[in-house]
């Protein structure tokens, strides 16, 4: 594997890197927010999965303004790969998911988010996470004393850190909407979990790195764009993701960016 190119080690180590990648997602959020105030219109890929104007606009957006900032590192993209395929994996590439939660977005709920974060080799190095409803932005930091994960909301300059919590005994998890009540509370409790809640989107990686929750399984299947900026952020914030069956971090780079099962966790 070949190390990353000077600009963009130089922006990761100093935290400018997220920062730029902040100002992206909340320039695609603010593109977004009008779709959902106003009802957008919805058709289906071939998977079966939802998809919107404002998917696609938002997309086109943080690819146009990555390419001018990081000029020949590879963007991988939801929606791109959804119309041409999934490309091989380069050395260091980005990962896009413009409007995770679209299930969220149509169903006029507020947990959706535009994902954004940077792979190397099998590692995600860095993400952000902006919630245009929620108006809030999430992001890891750089190295030494400018390392951890940090939030703002929307119009604010200052960036406030965040940290896992230790999981109390009875534990909370979050659950996707897919999941039954009957399985939800299930896995919950498989995790020491007493308590447990569904929500949509990324924003459960976010809201376990606040310290607000502690546990996120998920058994079905998902793309390494759902999932880089949320790894990135949780273990910033001091939590891990890994894998179900082996109980490795969960890696990137794998074959049409495909998830196994994984767990994420806070303290």
């Amino acid at each position: 594997m070949t190390a990353l190119p000077p600009s963009l080690s130089r922006d990761l180590e100093s935290g400018r890197l997220t920062e730029q990648l902040a100002e992206i997602a909340e320039e695609a959020s603010a593109l977004i927010l009008p779709y959902w105030r106003a009802g957008a219109a919805v058709t289906t890929k071939a998977d079966d999965s939802p998809v919107t104007e404002a998917d696609q606009k938002a997309e086109g957006l943080i690819v146009e303004r990555l390419t001018a900032l990081y000029a020949g590192v590879q963007t991988v993209a939801e929606e791109a790969c959804a119309a041409d395929g999934t490309p091989d994996a380069e050395n260091a590439f980005f990962l896009i998911d413009p409007l995770d939660g679209t299930k969220a977005f149509v169903g006029e709920r507020e947990a959706f988010t535009v994902n954004i974060a940077l792979a190397h080799g099998e590692r995600v190095l860095a993400g952000v996470i902006s919630a245009p409803a929620m108006a809030q932005t999430w992001r890891t930091g750089g190295s030494g004393d400018k390392a951890g994960a940090f939030t703002r909301r929307f119009g604010e300059t200052a960036w406030r850190q965040v940290r896992v919590r230790q999981k109390p005994d009875r534990g909370f998890a979050l659950i996707s909407h897919s999941l039954g009540e009957d399985e939800a509370e299930r896995i919950a409790a498989r995790f020491g979990c007493a308590e447990w809640q569904a929500l949509d989107s990324s924003v459960k990686f976010c809201l376990i790195a606040e310290g607000r929750y502690d546990v996120y399984p998920r058994t079905g299947p998902t793309c390494e764009w759902d999932t880089g900026a949320g790894q990135a952020i949780l273990e910033a914030a001091g939590g891990r993701v890994i894998t179900l069956d082996q109980g490795q971090p969960l890696s990137y780079a794998k074959p049409n960016y495909l998830n196994p099962g994984f767990v994420a966790l806070g303290g």
